[in-house]
């Protein structure tokens, strides 16, 4: 496939702090180095794309109109500082909890692939070309099952996931991305 490249990015942790079930954008605080690293890539030709995890919504934790509200607020403050996100996919699943259909044994619930190959799909993605960047292994599981390489972001090497490579922080992962062939 000849399609586009794409920064298939995990959301909390690796682009705004962990902040448990973020449901208020007042919550959100963007990491440091996030907005110059995504400005950096944007630069260079590629799509930036989140993919998340929201089992919240399931839980009854947070509703969908909160989890919008939040990213609408990302993308405002990426915005503000000249870095436009391509997508932002989510899944609002569980496997065990909440009641259907959002309690499902779903395919879009990372470490399963298929935020990605719906963000592959819908943008024209080369996803054998494209890197999955998270601070998880499953963020790492299901850029590996998609096709993508992978950036686990972690403060040591040891992990017993494979990624292409390990990053202390989402600048220091752009970095080496940007250096690949």
């Amino acid at each position: 496939m000849s399609g586009r490249r794409a920064l298939l990015l995990d959301r909390d942790g690796t682009l705004v702090a962990d902040a448990g079930y973020l449901a208020e954008p007042s919550g959100l605080r963007l990491l440091p180095g996030v907005a110059a690293a995504l400005a950096r890539a944007r630069d260079a030709g590629w799509l930036l794309i989140v993919v998340t995890n929201q089992s919240g919504v399931a839980r009854g934790l947070m509703t969908e109109a909160a989890v919008e509200a939040v990213h609408e607020a990302l993308r405002r403050r990426l915005g503000r500082r000249g870095v436009a996100l391509d997508g932002i996919y989510v899944c609002p699943h569980h496997p065990e909890l909440g009641e259907p259909p959002l309690r499902a044994d779903c395919s879009c619930r990372k470490p399963r692939p298929g935020l990605l190959l719906r963000a592959g799909r819908e943008h024209g993605l080369d996803l054998g070309r494209s890197f999955m960047i998270g601070d998880r292994e499953r963020d790492v599981e299901a850029g590996r099952a998609a096709g993508c390489r992978t950036v686990l972001l972690a403060r040591t090497k040891t992990t017993t996931c494979s990624p292409d490579h390990v990053a202390p922080g989402l600048a220091k992962g752009v970095d080496w991305i940007l250096g690949q062939p």
